[in-house]
């Protein structure tokens, strides 16, 4: 079955293309090409990779971590609605037995597809962390790194564990990066009391990037570059970025654009209390508030976001000043590089999974097509 999309300017991975069209054959890209001549219709004003959220613990009221059989699904199509087309159901520090339940069910969503965004896979956020910049992880349930451990949390996954983020200098850390590596999965660095030495170690063992940089690690000194400096300086590693202006201020962000630009990936982190009103939810077992979209623990610590992708990007824009196809990029194709899918998705090409938004000049979501198909925002 074909299907055309006619765009006034369509991204792609070399820049901007004007009045030109998508041809999808079967849910893949066949052809970009000139929208012929006479013909007056745009099915979008912006035609773009839809967005590729790459860790995402909950939002419109459930958690990756409930039990509910429809939660995934809810979440799928929450993240549709901000022009997500896949994503990774991101898990929280909980009892050892919780997590392989999530990946179990994460995995099953996985095989069987289901509505709204894609999911990819699972990304393992927690227990593998250190107390002093754990953020809202219980350290009560932070575990100490074992093989064993590592290749059976894989094998429930029914091997679609994607990421796992941990702490660089717990004891095994290096082999543990090393091991994860070779079984294909990604490696974050966080919620740690790190030092720039022992992230490089850790980037030179084979760690893929920083957990939400600047948040839940050493921050960037003069002195001791710390986790931050680390990420800033070496050319190697992912950055993700909650781009929201209350995690990381809009200077902060600006330097992340000014080191790591070619390497910053757009995440939301948000939580159960995403696209819900203000008031009380709770993440990692524990009561949160939500406040003027807000989230904080009891002691005043930030406890996951609420933000969306989309206006991820549009802060992108506003707080940094790069350009609109920089900031769509670090929410497309840098999430598709980091997971090495980029070959499949994470740009419009021919040849890659016909995933695509339509933008308005301000960069607000119009429509999201998955796999070429449209669906109701």
């Amino acid at each position: 079955m074909t299907k055309v999309l006619r765009a006034r300017r369509l991204l792609t991975e070399r820049g901007w293309l004007d009045d030109h069209q998508l041809r999808i054959e079967d849910g893949i890209i066949a052809a970009i090409e000139p929208i012929p001549s006479g013909v007056m219709v745009r099915d979008a004003e912006l035609l773009c990779p839809a967005y590729i959220d790459t860790h995402v613990h909950g939002g419109a009221g459930v958690d990756v971590m409930d039990e509910a059989p429809d939660t995934l699904d809810k979440l799928a199509m929450h993240k549709a609605r901000e022009g997500v087309a896949n994503w990774l159901p991101t898990t929280v520090t909980a009892p050892l037995p919780d997590i392989h339940k999530a990946l179990e069910r994460i995995a099953h969503r996985y095989h069987s597809g289901g509505p709204g965004a894609q999911v990819l896979g699972s990304y393992l956020e927690g227990p593998y962390f250190t107390p002093q910049n754990k953020g809202a992880h219980p350290p009560e349930l932070f575990r100490e790194l074992e093989l064993n451990e590592l290749d059976e949390l894989i094998t429930i996954s029914q091997q679609t564990l994607r990421v796992v983020a941990l702490a660089p200098e717990k004891l095994g850390a290096l082999q543990a990066i090393e091991h994860l590596k070779q079984r294909n999965v990604r490696v974050m660095l966080g919620h740690s009391a790190a030092t720039w030495e022992q992230t490089r170690a850790a980037f030179d063992a084979g760690a893929d990037g920083l957990v939400h940089c600047y948040n839940g690690m050493t921050g960037l000194h003069h002195r001791e570059p710390g986790m931050v400096g680390a990420g800033l300086t070496d050319p190697r590693p992912w950055l993700e970025l909650i781009a929201d202006g209350h995690h990381v201020h809009p200077a902060a962000m600006k330097l992340c654009c000014c080191c790591a630009k070619d390497r910053l990936v757009l995440i939301t982190d948000a939580m159960q209390a995403a696209g819900m009103p203000d008031g009380r939810y709770t993440l990692c077992g524990d009561e949160v508030e939500m406040r003027s979209g807000i989230v904080r623990t009891a002691s005043g610590g930030l406890a996951g976001s609420t933000l969306s992708i989309d206006a991820a990007v549009r802060n992108m824009v506003e707080f940094t000043g790069i350009t609109a196809e920089e900031a769509i990029h670090m929410a497309s194709l840098h999430p598709a590089r980091l997971l090495g899918i980029d070959r499949l998705l994470g740009s419009l090409a021919v040849g890659k999974r016909a995933d695509a938004i339509a933008l308005n000049s301000g960069l607000h979501l119009q429509q999201i097509w998955i796999q070429g198909q449209a669906l109701p925002l």
